[in-house]
């Protein structure tokens, strides 16, 4: 039987707990997903692309179900490519709801790839990637918001 691979994409700057719900709730319904982390060498990033993947295999690392690898293309051709049938997506607002709508529809009229949608939990609702940068850029305490390993690594980075 073929399994059910999903990839969830992103830039994870950093990989959020709310990021991290997502991931352990949609284990529940694939058998795989592959955190796959967008390479655009023009976007400025605060980590590095190498310390988030670390940090994020770290976290997963006793998941066996759980990869991460990088990608330089449409997301869809590389869920294509690694025979992913799903991509995750998580929702906080309702524009967030408007564009992934549109993004699935694209998706599965070019590829019949279907896209699945878990809302975040309220409590993550408030976090996002940009805010914990914004937090991290002024000092401030972020370890309510991402995995002890991201922490780990802002921490390994400062010595």
């Amino acid at each position: 039987m073929e399994k059910r691979r999903a990839i969830f994409p992103g830039t994870f700057d950093p990989f959020t707990v709310g990021h991290q719900s997502l991931v352990d709730r949609a284990l529940t319904l694939v058998d795989e997903i592959v955190i796959s982390i967008g390479v655009n060498l023009t976007k400025k990033t605060y980590f590095s692309l190498e310390e988030r993947v670390a940090s994020i295999e770290q976290l997963y690392r006793n998941e066996p179900r759980v990869q991460v690898m990088l990608y330089d293309s449409l997301t869809v051709d590389f869920a294509k490519r690694i025979d992913a049938r799903f991509i995750l997506r998580g929702i906080r607002t309702m524009s967030d709801f408007e564009y992934e709508k549109h993004m699935a529809d694209v998706n599965r009229e070019l590829t019949g790839i279907e896209t699945f949608i878990l809302f975040t939990e309220p409590e993550y609702t408030h976090i996002s990637s940009s805010i914990v940068r914004e937090l991290l850029q002024y000092g401030k305490d972020i370890s309510r918001f991402v995995p002890q390993e991201v922490q780990y690594t802002l921490k390994q980075r400062k010595s």
